[in-house]
């Protein structure tokens, strides 16, 4: 993971306000750096719930720290629909009231293997750090759900310089919905824009 943020600040230094694409693990990553700071993403494949999934992760290379919040991170459709990420609780929420333990199970593992497969990046608050917590934390298996989608879920953090941060965001959505949408996430005040595509089908 460590070789994740080293690609983050490569892009960073190289390319300053243009969108690069790379491939990795199957998913198709677009990456925009702006002052410093480097947003990257990738449409997850797997879809649970009435949710569609984006592994989003940002990081700060600039002098000064950065807030990002889920909700800082909006789908812009054709018809002028606006789709903003949900917030952690009302995922976690929602999916230990709707979704079962398999669906989580297939998150997480499509999500560590987008994560993993990259060869440059170290979260320094991200789905790690999380996921240790939330495992410590585990008192009864009916909670194991709850526990991997709160650990798994992008949430809001102020980075400091040379700090960044990954996790999955859900969009209220159906299949295919993002795929003709535009991604628009503002950071410190300047905003990134995204073409979306296709997220891989398996």
């Amino acid at each position: 993971m460590s070789r994740w943020l080293s690609l983050l600040f490569l892009v960073a230094v190289c390319v300053s306000a243009q969108i690069i694409r790379f491939y990795s693990g199957g998913l198709t990553y677009q990456t925009l750096t702006k002052d410093g700071v480097t947003v990257m993403f990738a449409q997850l494949p797997t879809h649970v719930n009435q949710y569609s999934i984006v592994q989003a992760a940002v990081s700060n290379g600039s002098g000064a720290p950065r807030a990002i919040r889920p909700e800082d991170f909006v789908f812009r459709l054709q018809n002028g629909r606006e789709l903003r990420a949900s917030t952690p609780e009302t995922v976690v929420d929602t999916l230990l009231e709707k979704a079962s333990r398999n669906d989580v199970t297939q998150l997480v593992a499509t999500y560590e293997r987008g994560l993993y497969g990259l060869e440059r990046f170290k979260s320094t608050s991200g789905y790690d750090q999380r996921r240790q917590a939330a495992e410590a934390a585990l008192i009864s298996s009916k909670l194991k759900a709850a526990a991997a989608a709160s650990a798994i879920a992008f949430v809001g953090v102020k980075l400091g310089p040379g700090e960044s941060t990954d996790g999955a965001l859900f969009f209220q959505a159906p299949a295919k919905t993002l795929g003709s949408a535009r991604l628009s996430v503002t950071v410190g005040g300047r905003i990134y824009e995204f073409e979306a595509e296709p997220a891989p089908v398996r």
